[in-house]
């Protein structure tokens, strides 16, 4: 037995579906809690390309800031002037 196609059903709401009773629909309902929760931040594509998840980033973004912060240890202190580590 065949079934009838998508495209040849009607393009009706049923009669039971009573959506003024929603309180807050459309888009963007989750949007404010996720950006609290998440830090999201866009690469240009060429970094992207080099780089092909957040692991290997967040990785070698960590990986250059123990090196900066042993760099800037190392650093000789001169003439009343003070450098300070990466925090």
């Amino acid at each position: 037995m065949k079934t009838k196609k998508a495209s040849s059903l009607p393009d009706e709401l049923r009669k039971e579906y009573d959506f003024t009773k929603l309180k807050k629909a459309g888009r963007g309902l989750y949007a404010k809690a996720y950006q609290q929760g998440t830090n999201v931040v866009l690469l240009d594509a060429d970094i992207a390309h080099v780089f092909q998840s957040s692991e290997m980033v967040n990785e070698t973004l960590r990986s250059l800031l123990t090196f900066a912060k042993n760099s800037l240890k190392r650093l000789p202190v001169r003439k009343g002037k003070v450098h300070h580590a990466v925090r």
